[in-house]
């Protein structure tokens, strides 16, 4: 009891229903290091320690009831970044900015794509050149605001190529 009223006291667990504890988002929190990985030229990360702990939830979701996540199809935003499989961290929202990776509905078709502006009219923009630019024939409605996009990252996912200690395959 005087174990669960300290983890409780220290933001890990939290009071649930029926007078029972429940995981608080502390609970599920990582150390961030203060230093980040090099993804050029290999840098030491000795002696770095962890300057805070994060939930992957409270980096990407800013307002949990307004969020959804999405998965996404297609290669038509590849060099953004965006690949097909990857979820997308959506914010409901019924309007973006120019600039913003957003979903709309385009004509009854929802999509992922930047939404930029000619004059007035709204525009979605790929980030593929195979792609053209799409300019809605009938109407063109904001589902949300891309926030993050989560990738999981498995066995082979380079083409077979991973790192090993001491060099690469």
């Amino acid at each position: 009891v005087k174990l669960a009223g300290r983890l409780t006291v220290a933001g890990y667990l939290r009071p649930a229903p029926g007078g029972k504890l429940a995981p608080a988002p502390r609970f599920f929190a990582l150390p961030l290091f203060d230093s980040p990985v090099q993804a050029g030229l290999a840098d030491s990360i000795q002696g770095q320690g962890a300057s805070e702990l994060v939930t992957i939830d409270s980096y990407l979701i800013e307002v949990p009831s307004k969020t959804v996540l999405l998965r996404v199809k297609g290669d038509s935003m590849q060099d953004a970044g965006v690949l097909d499989g990857d979820l997308a961290v959506v914010e409901r929202a019924q309007s973006g900015s120019a600039g913003e990776f957003v979903i709309a509905v385009v004509d009854g078709d929802f999509t992922l794509k930047e939404l930029g502006y000619e004059g007035e009219q709204p525009i979605l923009i790929p980030h593929n050149q195979r792609y053209p630019r799409i300019k809605p024939e009938r109407d063109l409605e904001i589902f949300g605001v891309v926030r993050g996009i989560v990738r999981r990252v498995d066995k082979g996912w380079a083409s077979g190529r991973r790192a090993t200690l001491g060099g690469s395959k």
